[in-house]
Protein backbone atom coordinates (compact mmCIF):
# COMPACT_ATOMS: atom_id res chain seq x y z
CA UNK A 1 0.00 0.00 0.00
CA UNK A 2 2.81 2.42 0.85
CA UNK A 3 4.59 1.77 -2.44
CA UNK A 4 1.37 2.39 -4.35
CA UNK A 5 0.83 5.63 -2.45
CA UNK A 6 4.36 6.80 -3.27
CA UNK A 7 3.89 6.08 -6.96
CA UNK A 8 0.62 7.96 -7.06
CA UNK A 9 2.14 10.91 -5.20
CA UNK A 10 4.74 11.37 -7.94
CA UNK A 11 2.04 12.30 -10.45
CA UNK A 12 1.49 16.02 -11.01
CA UNK A 13 -2.15 17.01 -10.64
CA UNK A 14 -3.22 20.61 -11.10
CA UNK A 15 -6.16 21.75 -9.03
CA UNK A 16 -7.27 24.44 -11.49
CA UNK A 17 -9.26 23.62 -14.59
CA UNK A 18 -7.70 24.18 -18.03
CA UNK A 19 -8.30 27.77 -19.10
CA UNK A 20 -8.69 29.07 -15.55
CA UNK A 21 -7.98 32.73 -14.81
CA UNK A 22 -4.21 33.33 -14.38
CA UNK A 23 -3.35 33.91 -10.75
CA UNK A 24 -6.07 31.64 -9.37
CA UNK A 25 -5.05 30.55 -5.87
CA UNK A 26 -6.27 26.99 -5.36
CA UNK A 27 -4.43 25.36 -2.43
CA UNK A 28 -4.43 21.67 -1.73
CA UNK A 29 -7.48 20.90 0.45
CA UNK A 30 -5.42 18.30 2.34
CA UNK A 31 -2.73 20.83 3.23
CA UNK A 32 -2.55 22.15 6.79
CA UNK A 33 -3.51 25.67 7.75
CA UNK A 34 -0.71 28.25 7.68
CA UNK A 35 1.41 28.68 10.80
CA UNK A 36 3.81 31.63 10.80
CA UNK A 37 7.13 32.25 12.52
CA UNK A 38 9.01 35.56 12.36
CA UNK A 39 12.59 36.74 12.96
CA UNK A 40 13.25 40.47 13.14
CA UNK A 41 16.88 41.44 13.47
CA UNK A 42 19.59 43.97 12.87
CA UNK A 43 23.27 44.08 13.74
CA UNK A 44 22.75 44.13 17.49
CA UNK A 45 19.21 42.91 18.09
CA UNK A 46 17.06 39.87 17.36
CA UNK A 47 13.37 39.47 18.09
CA UNK A 48 11.84 36.05 17.49
CA UNK A 49 8.11 35.36 17.32
CA UNK A 50 7.41 31.63 17.46
CA UNK A 51 3.75 32.14 16.52
CA UNK A 52 2.54 35.08 14.50
CA UNK A 53 -1.11 35.84 13.81
CA UNK A 54 -2.15 37.15 10.43
CA UNK A 55 -3.31 40.45 11.96
CA UNK A 56 0.17 41.02 13.42
CA UNK A 57 2.14 40.68 10.19
CA UNK A 58 1.51 44.23 9.00
CA UNK A 59 3.02 45.67 12.17
CA UNK A 60 6.21 43.65 11.75
CA UNK A 61 7.10 45.05 8.34
CA UNK A 62 9.84 47.69 8.64
CA UNK A 63 10.20 47.29 12.41
CA UNK A 64 13.75 45.98 12.04
CA UNK A 65 16.25 46.15 9.16
CA UNK A 66 15.45 42.54 8.18
CA UNK A 67 12.24 40.54 8.58
CA UNK A 68 12.12 36.80 7.94
CA UNK A 69 8.57 35.49 7.90
CA UNK A 70 8.27 31.72 7.47
CA UNK A 71 4.87 30.22 6.60
CA UNK A 72 4.29 26.48 7.20
CA UNK A 73 1.15 25.16 5.55
CA UNK A 74 -0.68 26.34 2.45
CA UNK A 75 -4.21 25.19 3.16
CA UNK A 76 -5.92 28.58 3.44
CA UNK A 77 -6.27 30.67 0.28
CA UNK A 78 -7.48 33.72 2.23
CA UNK A 79 -4.31 33.83 4.33
CA UNK A 80 -2.11 33.51 1.24
CA UNK A 81 -4.00 36.34 -0.50
CA UNK A 82 -3.77 38.58 2.59
CA UNK A 83 -0.02 38.06 2.84
CA UNK A 84 0.28 38.81 -0.86
CA UNK A 85 -1.57 42.09 -0.42
CA UNK A 86 0.57 43.10 2.57
CA UNK A 87 3.84 42.54 0.69
CA UNK A 88 2.43 43.41 -2.77
CA UNK A 89 3.20 40.00 -4.26
CA UNK A 90 2.00 39.26 -7.78
CA UNK A 91 -0.87 36.79 -8.00
CA UNK A 92 1.04 34.66 -10.51
CA UNK A 93 3.76 34.19 -7.89
CA UNK A 94 1.14 33.31 -5.26
CA UNK A 95 -0.35 30.78 -7.68
CA UNK A 96 3.07 29.15 -8.00
CA UNK A 97 3.36 29.08 -4.21
CA UNK A 98 0.26 26.93 -3.71
CA UNK A 99 0.95 24.73 -6.77
CA UNK A 100 3.81 22.82 -5.18
CA UNK A 101 5.07 21.05 -8.28
CA UNK A 102 7.02 24.04 -9.60
CA UNK A 103 10.42 23.63 -11.18
CA UNK A 104 13.22 25.48 -9.32
CA UNK A 105 13.45 28.94 -10.85
CA UNK A 106 14.06 32.65 -10.29
CA UNK A 107 11.52 35.30 -11.34
CA UNK A 108 12.34 39.00 -11.16
CA UNK A 109 9.31 41.14 -10.27
CA UNK A 110 11.21 44.40 -9.98
CA UNK A 111 10.88 45.22 -6.29
CA UNK A 112 11.46 41.64 -5.20
CA UNK A 113 12.75 38.29 -6.43
CA UNK A 114 10.66 35.14 -6.39
CA UNK A 115 12.85 32.03 -5.94
CA UNK A 116 11.59 28.45 -5.97
CA UNK A 117 13.78 25.58 -4.77
CA UNK A 118 13.10 22.05 -3.60
CA UNK A 119 14.09 20.49 -0.28
CA UNK A 120 14.56 16.76 0.27
CA UNK A 121 13.85 14.89 3.50
CA UNK A 122 14.32 11.38 4.80
CA UNK A 123 17.23 8.97 4.92
CA UNK A 124 15.24 5.77 4.35
CA UNK A 125 12.41 7.19 2.22
CA UNK A 126 13.31 10.32 0.27
CA UNK A 127 10.58 12.91 -0.24
CA UNK A 128 10.69 16.33 -1.89
CA UNK A 129 9.07 19.57 -0.81
CA UNK A 130 8.85 22.98 -2.45
CA UNK A 131 10.29 26.06 -0.75
CA UNK A 132 9.18 29.42 -2.16
CA UNK A 133 11.29 32.47 -1.23
CA UNK A 134 10.34 36.12 -1.71
CA UNK A 135 13.40 38.39 -1.41
CA UNK A 136 12.53 42.06 -0.97
CA UNK A 137 14.41 45.20 0.08
CA UNK A 138 14.01 44.53 3.81
CA UNK A 139 12.30 41.18 4.11
CA UNK A 140 12.44 37.50 3.21
CA UNK A 141 9.17 35.57 3.14
CA UNK A 142 9.28 31.77 2.77
CA UNK A 143 6.42 29.39 2.10
CA UNK A 144 6.50 25.62 2.54
CA UNK A 145 3.76 23.03 2.58
CA UNK A 146 4.64 21.05 5.70
CA UNK A 147 6.30 21.74 9.06
CA UNK A 148 9.86 20.56 9.31
CA UNK A 149 12.66 21.59 6.99
CA UNK A 150 16.43 21.83 6.60
CA UNK A 151 16.55 25.47 7.70
CA UNK A 152 17.24 24.76 11.37
CA UNK A 153 20.95 25.75 11.15
CA UNK A 154 19.96 29.17 9.79
CA UNK A 155 17.63 29.76 12.74
CA UNK A 156 20.35 28.77 15.19
CA UNK A 157 22.86 31.11 13.54
CA UNK A 158 20.36 33.92 13.94
CA UNK A 159 19.77 33.09 17.60
CA UNK A 160 23.46 32.68 18.42
CA UNK A 161 24.60 35.60 16.21
CA UNK A 162 27.24 33.28 14.71
CA UNK A 163 28.87 34.23 11.46
CA UNK A 164 27.87 37.33 9.55
CA UNK A 165 24.20 36.61 9.08
CA UNK A 166 23.01 39.39 11.41
CA UNK A 167 25.48 41.90 9.99
CA UNK A 168 24.19 41.65 6.43
CA UNK A 169 20.90 42.31 4.73
CA UNK A 170 18.07 40.10 3.51
CA UNK A 171 20.08 38.98 0.46
CA UNK A 172 22.57 37.20 2.73
CA UNK A 173 19.65 35.59 4.59
CA UNK A 174 18.25 34.35 1.29
CA UNK A 175 21.69 32.95 0.42
CA UNK A 176 21.81 31.19 3.80
CA UNK A 177 18.42 29.61 3.16
CA UNK A 178 19.52 28.43 -0.29
CA UNK A 179 22.78 27.08 1.13
CA UNK A 180 20.98 25.17 3.90
CA UNK A 181 18.52 23.74 1.39
CA UNK A 182 21.32 22.53 -0.90
CA UNK A 183 23.38 21.14 1.99
CA UNK A 184 20.32 19.16 3.03
CA UNK A 185 20.87 16.97 -0.04
CA UNK A 186 24.22 15.67 1.19
CA UNK A 187 23.02 13.40 4.04
CA UNK A 188 20.28 12.05 1.77
CA UNK A 189 22.75 11.24 -1.02
CA UNK A 190 25.21 9.73 1.47
CA UNK A 191 22.46 7.50 2.89
CA UNK A 192 21.62 6.33 -0.64
CA UNK A 193 25.32 5.60 -1.20
CA UNK A 194 25.47 3.45 1.94
CA UNK A 195 22.36 1.53 0.86
CA UNK A 196 23.85 0.95 -2.59
CA UNK A 197 26.98 -0.52 -1.01
CA UNK A 198 24.87 -2.96 1.02
CA UNK A 199 22.88 -3.94 -2.07
CA UNK A 200 26.14 -4.42 -3.98
CA UNK A 201 27.31 -6.88 -1.32
CA UNK A 202 23.96 -8.67 -1.47
CA UNK A 203 24.15 -8.85 -5.27
CA UNK A 204 27.67 -10.30 -5.18
CA UNK A 205 26.41 -12.90 -2.71
CA UNK A 206 23.62 -13.91 -5.08
CA UNK A 207 20.82 -11.55 -4.04
CA UNK A 208 17.26 -12.50 -3.20
CA UNK A 209 13.71 -11.58 -4.13
CA UNK A 210 13.95 -8.20 -2.38
CA UNK A 211 17.06 -7.01 -4.21
CA UNK A 212 15.23 -5.77 -7.30
CA UNK A 213 12.60 -4.02 -5.17
CA UNK A 214 15.36 -2.22 -3.24
CA UNK A 215 16.98 -1.14 -6.48
CA UNK A 216 13.67 0.20 -7.81
CA UNK A 217 13.10 2.17 -4.60
CA UNK A 218 16.55 3.77 -4.76
CA UNK A 219 16.01 4.52 -8.45
CA UNK A 220 12.87 6.55 -7.67
CA UNK A 221 14.63 8.32 -4.79
CA UNK A 222 17.54 9.31 -7.04
CA UNK A 223 15.03 10.58 -9.59
CA UNK A 224 13.38 12.68 -6.86
CA UNK A 225 16.73 14.15 -5.81
CA UNK A 226 17.75 14.76 -9.42
CA UNK A 227 14.50 16.56 -10.27
CA UNK A 228 15.05 18.77 -7.24
CA UNK A 229 18.73 19.66 -7.65
CA UNK A 230 19.25 19.71 -11.41
CA UNK A 231 17.16 22.86 -12.22
CA UNK A 232 18.69 24.69 -9.24
CA UNK A 233 21.95 24.97 -11.16
CA UNK A 234 20.17 27.07 -13.78
CA UNK A 235 18.40 29.17 -11.15
CA UNK A 236 21.63 29.90 -9.26
CA UNK A 237 23.34 30.68 -12.55
CA UNK A 238 20.77 33.41 -13.17
CA UNK A 239 21.35 34.90 -9.70
CA UNK A 240 25.12 34.92 -10.28
CA UNK A 241 25.25 36.18 -13.86
CA UNK A 242 22.46 38.76 -13.89
CA UNK A 243 22.48 41.91 -11.83
CA UNK A 244 19.62 42.25 -9.34
CA UNK A 245 19.22 45.24 -7.01
CA UNK A 246 18.16 42.91 -4.21
CA UNK A 247 21.50 41.02 -4.27
CA UNK A 248 24.78 42.74 -3.48
CA UNK A 249 28.07 41.95 -5.17
CA UNK A 250 29.46 40.40 -1.97
CA UNK A 251 26.48 38.06 -1.58
CA UNK A 252 26.85 37.03 -5.23
CA UNK A 253 30.30 35.67 -4.31
CA UNK A 254 28.71 33.41 -1.69
CA UNK A 255 26.15 32.24 -4.24
CA UNK A 256 29.02 30.91 -6.35
CA UNK A 257 29.79 28.50 -3.52
CA UNK A 258 26.17 27.29 -3.64
CA UNK A 259 26.54 26.79 -7.37
CA UNK A 260 29.65 24.64 -6.82
CA UNK A 261 27.75 22.50 -4.31
CA UNK A 262 24.91 22.02 -6.76
CA UNK A 263 27.31 20.88 -9.50
CA UNK A 264 28.96 18.47 -7.07
CA UNK A 265 25.61 17.01 -6.04
CA UNK A 266 24.60 16.56 -9.67
CA UNK A 267 27.84 14.67 -10.34
CA UNK A 268 27.26 12.43 -7.31
CA UNK A 269 23.69 11.67 -8.34
CA UNK A 270 24.79 10.78 -11.87
CA UNK A 271 27.52 8.49 -10.54
CA UNK A 272 25.08 6.70 -8.25
CA UNK A 273 22.55 6.38 -11.07
CA UNK A 274 25.18 4.66 -13.21
CA UNK A 275 26.13 2.41 -10.29
CA UNK A 276 22.46 1.59 -9.80
CA UNK A 277 22.05 0.61 -13.45
CA UNK A 278 25.21 -1.53 -13.28
CA UNK A 279 23.93 -3.29 -10.16
CA UNK A 280 20.58 -3.93 -11.80
CA UNK A 281 22.23 -5.37 -14.92
CA UNK A 282 24.58 -7.47 -12.79
CA UNK A 283 21.70 -8.79 -10.71
CA UNK A 284 19.70 -9.68 -13.82
CA UNK A 285 22.78 -11.43 -15.25
CA UNK A 286 23.22 -13.34 -12.00
CA UNK A 287 19.60 -14.45 -12.04
CA UNK A 288 19.86 -15.43 -15.71
CA UNK A 289 23.06 -17.41 -15.10
CA UNK A 290 21.45 -19.13 -12.14
CA UNK A 291 18.50 -20.16 -14.30
CA UNK A 292 20.83 -21.35 -17.06
CA UNK A 293 22.79 -23.46 -14.59
CA UNK A 294 19.58 -24.99 -13.30
CA UNK A 295 18.32 -25.71 -16.80
CA UNK A 296 21.69 -27.27 -17.69
CA UNK A 297 21.53 -29.61 -14.71
CA UNK A 298 17.96 -30.59 -15.53
CA UNK A 299 18.89 -31.14 -19.17
CA UNK A 300 21.84 -33.35 -18.21
CA UNK A 301 19.65 -35.40 -15.87
CA UNK A 302 16.97 -35.78 -18.53
CA UNK A 303 19.56 -36.76 -21.13
CA UNK A 304 21.03 -39.38 -18.82
CA UNK A 305 17.65 -40.98 -18.20
CA UNK A 306 16.64 -41.09 -21.89
CA UNK A 307 18.65 -44.29 -22.74
CA UNK A 308 17.56 -45.86 -19.47
CA UNK A 309 13.95 -45.21 -20.41
CA UNK A 310 14.55 -46.66 -23.87
CA UNK A 311 16.08 -49.85 -22.47
CA UNK A 312 13.33 -50.23 -19.88
CA UNK A 313 10.72 -49.65 -22.60
CA UNK A 314 12.20 -52.30 -24.90
CA UNK A 315 12.34 -54.97 -22.21
CA UNK A 316 9.03 -53.93 -20.75
CA UNK A 317 6.94 -54.71 -23.86
CA UNK A 318 6.50 -58.37 -22.69
CA UNK A 319 6.89 -60.03 -26.10
CA UNK A 320 6.31 -63.79 -26.07
CA UNK A 321 9.30 -65.36 -27.86
CA UNK A 322 7.16 -68.39 -28.85
CA UNK A 323 4.63 -66.20 -30.69
CA UNK A 324 6.75 -63.26 -31.90
CA UNK A 325 8.75 -63.88 -35.11
CA UNK A 326 11.61 -61.96 -33.52
CA UNK A 327 13.71 -63.90 -31.05
CA UNK A 328 14.54 -62.03 -27.81
CA UNK A 329 16.68 -64.50 -25.85
CA UNK A 330 17.07 -62.02 -22.94
CA UNK A 331 13.41 -62.55 -21.96
CA UNK A 332 14.03 -66.15 -20.89
CA UNK A 333 17.70 -65.79 -20.00
CA UNK A 334 18.50 -66.43 -16.35
CA UNK A 335 20.72 -63.34 -16.17
CA UNK A 336 18.47 -61.18 -18.36
CA UNK A 337 17.31 -58.88 -15.56
CA UNK A 338 20.81 -58.24 -14.13
CA UNK A 339 22.02 -57.71 -17.70
CA UNK A 340 19.39 -55.01 -18.30
CA UNK A 341 20.29 -53.23 -15.03
CA UNK A 342 23.99 -53.42 -15.83
CA UNK A 343 23.34 -52.09 -19.32
CA UNK A 344 21.47 -49.13 -17.88
CA UNK A 345 24.18 -48.37 -15.32
CA UNK A 346 26.91 -48.74 -17.89
CA UNK A 347 25.15 -46.36 -20.24
CA UNK A 348 24.74 -43.80 -17.45
CA UNK A 349 28.40 -44.06 -16.43
CA UNK A 350 29.55 -43.68 -20.02
CA UNK A 351 27.36 -40.59 -20.60
CA UNK A 352 28.48 -38.96 -17.34
CA UNK A 353 32.12 -39.62 -18.27
CA UNK A 354 31.59 -38.21 -21.75
CA UNK A 355 29.78 -35.10 -20.48
CA UNK A 356 32.53 -34.60 -17.92
CA UNK A 357 35.22 -34.75 -20.59
CA UNK A 358 33.31 -32.25 -22.73
CA UNK A 359 32.97 -29.84 -19.81
CA UNK A 360 29.19 -30.01 -19.84
CA UNK A 361 28.94 -31.25 -16.26
CA UNK A 362 30.86 -30.30 -13.16
CA UNK A 363 31.33 -32.25 -9.97
CA UNK A 364 30.62 -29.15 -7.86
CA UNK A 365 26.98 -29.45 -8.93
CA UNK A 366 26.80 -32.79 -7.15
CA UNK A 367 29.30 -32.06 -4.37
CA UNK A 368 29.28 -28.32 -3.64
CA UNK A 369 32.16 -27.06 -1.56
CA UNK A 370 31.21 -25.65 1.86
CA UNK A 371 31.46 -21.90 2.35
CA UNK A 372 34.53 -20.75 4.29
CA UNK A 373 33.82 -19.57 7.82
CA UNK A 374 33.38 -15.85 8.22
CA UNK A 375 35.72 -14.19 10.65
CA UNK A 376 34.24 -11.43 12.76
CA UNK A 377 35.61 -7.99 12.04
Amino acid sequence: MSNHRRRRHRHVRRRTQPGAIPGTIAPDPQSSRPQMQAFLYGKGELVEHAEVQLSEVGGLIGKQPVLWLNVDGLGDAATIETLGNLFHFHRLALEDVVNEHQRPKVDDYGEYLFIVVRMVHGLEQVTSEQLAIFLGPNYVVTFQGLPGDSLGPVRERLRQASGKIRDYGPDYLAYSLLDATIDGYYPVIEAISDRLELIEDETLAGGDEQTMQKLRTIKHELMTARRGIWPQREALGLLIRESHPQISAETRIYLRDCYDHVVQLIDLIEVYRELLMDLRDFYMSTVSNRINETMRVLTIVSTVFIPMTFIAGVYGMNFNPHISPWNMPELEWYYGYPFAIALMLGTVMFMVYYFRRQGWIRLRWLFPSPEPPRHPE
